[in-house]
């Protein structure tokens, strides 16, 4: 899967990110390096999602996918 990130450099120093096809999934690093780092982890923990508060009968299933 390839997702567009914006990258700004902070006004009081490092970078932060944005990923607009996920709103709200934003994260910073005091250098480019770090950055790159987070903006994993912000991608992942965006689009995880939790089961237990979903409700699904027997005759669902759950799948994943890469795209």
């Amino acid at each position: 899967m390839k997702i567009k990130v914006i990258i700004h450099e902070a006004e009081e120093g490092g970078y932060w990110a944005e990923v607009p096809a996920i709103p709200g999934c934003a994260t910073q690093g005091e250098t480019f390096d770090e950055l790159l780092e987070n903006i994993y982890e912000a991608v992942e923990g965006c689009l995880s999602v939790d089961l237990k508060d979903i409700v699904m009968s027997k005759k669902d299933k759950v799948m994943e996918i890469a795209v």
